[in-house]
């Protein structure tokens, strides 16, 4: 879920721009430190959007900026557990697929994506099935639900997300669209 939350931290502005300690600088060098960043409290720190305040600097021995406390805006993505999300198949392997939801990717393992067995097809990236010939392949839109979450803030690409797409409304959005098409036509012949 993306959220837009107010937080403070401590900037250390270099020596070349002491002459002007404006909002706009400051917005850059959080920007700099913190996009990206992975915290486990708001999640990951998608932008800074606006810097509100700025403290007084300060003055550590032995470093050559000045630091500053600001306080300001950021869009932060934080995936909930239980949570519906839609996102895009980004790569296939042999044990899932791996889907790009927001700024992180959350694994579909093979066992969550259908009750039927899914056999990888590696010389065409996706997972098919023998069964209905359904595929699933990078780039198809997925909806899952957020099943496990271990967020590590040290190093962000380490963090795991664990999705599934077994349940009724869940799966590949053109899954999603066959199914619907035959509960129409199963309830337009009653």
């Amino acid at each position: 879920m993306y959220k837009r939350v107010r937080l403070r931290d401590t900037v250390e502005v270099p020596p070349a721009h002491l002459a002007e300690v404006t909002p706009n600088l400051v917005k850059k060098l959080l920007q700099d430190k913190l996009e990206g960043r992975m915290d486990e409290d708001v999640g990951s720190i998608v932008s800074v959007i606006e810097v509100h305040e700025i403290g007084d600097g300060a003055v550590v021995h032995n470093e050559p900026g000045v630091f500053y406390e600001a306080e300001f805006d950021a869009l932060t993505f934080d995936p909930q557990m239980q949570e519906v999300v839609d996102g895009e198949v980004v790569e296939v392997v042999n044990f899932g697929a791996f889907v790009g939801i927001g700024p992180v990717d959350g694994l579909l393992h093979v066992s969550q994506i259908s009750d039927e067995y899914l056999a990888y097809d590696e010389q065409n990236q996706q997972l098919a099935s023998r069964d209905s010939n359904r595929t699933l392949g990078v780039g198809d839109a997925v909806r899952a639900r957020i099943v496990t979450k271990s967020i590590d803030e040290r190093n962000p690409r380490d963090s795991k997300i664990g999705l599934t797409a077994k349940q009724v409304g869940l799966g590949k959005h053109g899954w999603l669209e066959e199914d619907r098409q035959k509960r129409e036509a199963q309830a337009g012949e009653s």
